[in-house]
């Protein structure tokens, strides 16, 4: 089947489409990038990276932009897809959905609109055995935080072991599904190349949230 990879360019949504691609073709990658930070759908911290890894894959990117007005950016996310539909044919889109109803209802009920089918890899997966896989097959970056706990110093880290047993230290969830953390991925089996980043800036809003803006990074 050929599937549309639902993507914010952070590691669950490229992991599930590299699960999915064991059994389907991945023709093309579908971002949306959110005007409003608060976006109940949509990642948005480095969005615009989502254009080098769909580069790094060789395929194409659907590229739309929305207010992320609640509920109303669904349109918007809707009318990507139908045109990723039209134009590439495809048969379903692969998120990476784990454990958020709101995102993978309104996923599922765009998908059943336009007659696709909702492939969520990852939905209620063990987050140890996620986790463990991740680290083996994918190089990741920390480039979010807002949890208790979490500082300045774990921006544009890696995540591995030194990261999990701190999540696990502080009862964090290792894998940030309730919004701690947020992550870009840099290197992963579905690329043909890797994600150097050249230029960053840390910003930081309090002692335990903030973000590692990336300025410049290149395919090498």
């Amino acid at each position: 089947m050929k599937l549309g990879i639902l993507c914010s360019g952070g590691k669950d949504s490229l992991f599930a489409a590299y699960k999915a691609s064991k059994e389907h073709e991945l023709v093309c990658v579908i971002a949306i990038k959110s005007r409003n930070p608060e976006s109940y759908m949509f990642h948005i911290p480095n969005i615009d990276l989502v254009k080098l890894q769909a580069k790094a894959m060789d395929i194409p990117l659907v590229w739309w932009e929305t207010d992320g007005i609640k509920e109303e950016e669904l349109e918007d996310l809707k009318q990507a897809i139908e045109i990723a539909k039209k134009k590439y044919k495809i048969e379903g889109i692969v998120s990476g959905a784990i454990a958020s109803n709101y995102q993978k209802t309104r996923v599922d009920n765009i998908c059943d609109e336009l007659k696709l089918k909702s492939i969520a890899p990852l939905w209620g997966v063990n987050e140890e055995l996620y986790i463990n896989e991740l680290m083996k097959n994918f190089k990741v970056i920390i480039v979010g935080i807002a949890a208790e706990g979490l500082n300045k110093e774990l921006l544009g880290t890696t995540i591995g072991i030194t990261f999990l047993d701190r999540m696990r230290s502080l009862n964090v969830s290792p894998i940030g599904e309730g919004g701690e953390y947020e992550s870009l991925v840099l290197e992963c089996p579905l690329f043909n190349s890797k994600i150097k980043v050249e230029e960053f800036e840390i910003k930081m809003e309090d002692e335990r949230t903030g973000h590692y803006i990336i300025k410049k990074a290149i395919l090498t």
